[in-house]
């Protein structure tokens, strides 16, 4: 069984009391005038941060996907160009 340092014990305890606090702080958010609607408020704003940056990660492959077409029509005009007309 590892032992538990000293640093550690110390880290989770300040990591709980943290989460603590944190979850008093809301409680008492909650109980304030308003305070339900701007809790309601920050967690829609938590989803739409989520569903934000899942549209933001599938904007570098859209990316990826342009860069390949445009190569592609460079390289199509290129074998299209014109052949200069004969000389009379």
């Amino acid at each position: 069984m590892p032992q538990e340092t000293e640093t550690q014990k110390d880290d989770r305890d300040v990591i709980a009391r943290l989460a603590d606090r944190g979850e008093q702080t809301l409680a008492r958010l909650a109980e304030l005038p308003g305070g339900a609607k701007a809790l309601g408020t920050m967690n829609d704003l938590r989803a739409r941060v989520d569903e934000l940056g899942k549209k933001v990660r599938g904007i570098d492959e859209l990316e990826r996907r342009v860069a390949k077409l445009e190569k592609e029509l460079a390289s199509m005009k290129r074998a299209q160009k014109p052949k200069p007309p004969p000389a009379a």
